[in-house]
C-alpha cells in the first residue's frame, strides 16, 4: 500500500508551524510585559505539554460519557461484527471496540487513547438510513482514521489554538479589570496578538482535520474496493444531518460529517433545486441528488468558509471517491496509489 509520507509530512510541518506560531506569542508578550523570555518559554511548553496530556487521558471518557453509547455485546450483531473485523485485519489494525450512539442522526466516529484501545460508534440514525453497503464504506472510512492515528493528532494538537485563545481572552479581561491606564497599550496589543496567533494556529490545525479526512476517505475506497459506497454514504449523511433542527455536538471534528457544513453544503443545492430535478416533482430523489452532489463537486466556486470547516466540502470529497472509482475502473489502480488523488 501506498506510503503515508505526505501525511506525514504535513502533520510535522503542521507540528512545528503551530508551535513555532505559539513560541512566537510567547516572545511577544515576554517582551511586551517585560518578562524573561527563557523562563516564559519553558512555562510555555510545559503549560502545553500539560493541557495536551490531560486531553489525552480524560478526552476520550468526556466524548464517550457525551455521546450516550452503547457498547454491544458480542454475537449482538453478527454482521456488523464480521464488518469489522474483516476490515480490521485487511488494514492491519487490532479490532476496535463497537459501540452505538443512541442518535436518530446519521453519524461515525472513532475515539480512544491508541489503536488498541479504540471505539468505533455509530449512530442509531446511520444504521437505519444507510444500506449495509454504505455502512461498509462507513466503517472503512473511520478505520482509516485508526490506522493514520488521526483521532490521537488532531486531539492532542487542538491544545494550542485553545492555550492562545485563553491567554486572548485572559488578557482582555485583565486590561478590562486593572484600571493602569499606563499599561493599557501593551494589554490592548497583547491581546490582540494573541487572539490573532489564535485564529493563525486554528487554521492550521483545521487544514490537517480536512487533508485527514480526504485520506480516510482514500483508504476506505482501497480497504473496501467500493468508492462508490463511500459516496453514497457520504450523500446521505450530508443531506441527512442538513435536514436535522437540533444543535450540533460540540465534538463536531470527530464526526465523519460535520452537521454545520453539511447544512452549508446541502444550501447550495437546494438554492438550485430546480436545475436538478430532473422529473420536475418537486423533490430530488437519490438519483437526482447524487447528480447534484456530483455536479457541485465540480463547481469552481470557492467556500471561503471552507478555511475554518473541520471539513472537506462534501463536493470535493465526493470527487476524489469519483476519481478513485474511474481509476479503479481503468485497472491502473494499484496499491501504492491509494492516496494519487488527495
Amino acid at each position: 500500500m501506498a506510503s503515508l509520507v505526505k501525511l506525514k509530512q504535513a502533520m510535522n510541518l503542521t507540528i512545528l508551524l503551530v508551535f513555532g506560531i505559539f513560541a512566537g506569542l510567547i516572545t511577544i508578550l515576554a517582551f511586551l510585559f517585560n518578562l524573561s523570555l527563557v523562563l516564559s518559554l519553558i512555562l510555555g511548553i510545559i503549560i502545553a505539554l500539560l493541557l495536551m496530556l490531560s486531553q489525552y487521558a480524560i478526552g476520550p471518557a468526556i466524548v464517550a460519557s457525551s455521546s450516550k453509547l452503547r457498547y454491544l455485546q458480542q454475537g449482538e450483531n453478527p454482521w456488523l461484527e464480521g464488518v469489522v473485523k474483516d476490515l480490521s485485519n485487511k488494514a492491519g489494525i487490532p479490532q476496535p471496540k463497537l459501540a452505538i450512539a443512541q442518535d436518530p442522526t446519521p453519524n461515525a466516529f472513532v475515539f480512544g487513547h491508541t489503536a488498541s484501545d479504540a471505539t468505533l460508534a455509530l449512530h442509531e440514525g446511520l444504521l437505519k438510513e444507510l444500506n449495509k453497503e454504505e455502512v461498509r464504506g462507513v466503517i472503512g472510512h473511520e478505520l482509516g482514521h485508526i490506522k493514520h492515528k488521526d483521532f490521537i493528532v488532531v486531539t492532542m494538537l487542538s491544545v494550542i489554538p485553545l492555550i492562545c485563545y485563553i491567554i486572548a481572552r485572559s488578557i482582555f479581561w485583565a486590561g478590562g479589570t486593572s484600571g493602569k491606564r499606563e499599561k493599557g497599550g501593551a494589554i490592548i496589543l497583547a491581546a490582540i496578538v494573541a487572539y490573532i496567533i489564535y485564529i493563525i494556529s486554528m487554521l492550521f490545525v483545521l487544514y490537517l482535520s480536512r487533508l485527514r479526512e480526504h485520506y480516510a476517505d482514500s483508504y476506505s475506497a482501497y480497504i473496501t474496493s467500493s468508492p462508490r459506497s463511500l459516496e453514497s454514504g457520504l450523500t446521505k449523511i450530508a443531506w441527512g444531518l442538513s435536514l436535522v433542527s437540533t444543535e450540533p455536538s460540540g465534538a463536531r471534528a470527530f464526526f465523519i460529517e460535520d452537521p454545520v457544513q453539511a447544512k452549508a453544503d446541502c444550501s447550495r443545492i437546494i438554492e438550485n433545486k430546480s436545475k436538478y430535478d430532473l422529473d420536475k416533482d418537486g423533490v430530488l430523489d437519490e438519483h437526482e441528488l447524487m447528480l447534484a452532489m456530483e455536479e457541485e463537486a465540480r463547481s469552481k466556486w470557492a467556500n471561503a468558509n471552507e478555511l475554518f470547516a473541520t471539513h472537506p466540502p462534501i463536493f470535493k470529497r465526493i470527487l476524489l471517491l469519483r476519481q478513485i472509482e474511474q481509476e479503479m475502473a481503468s485497472g491502473r489502480y494499484t496499491d501504492k496509489e491509494v492516496y494519487k488523488f488527495v
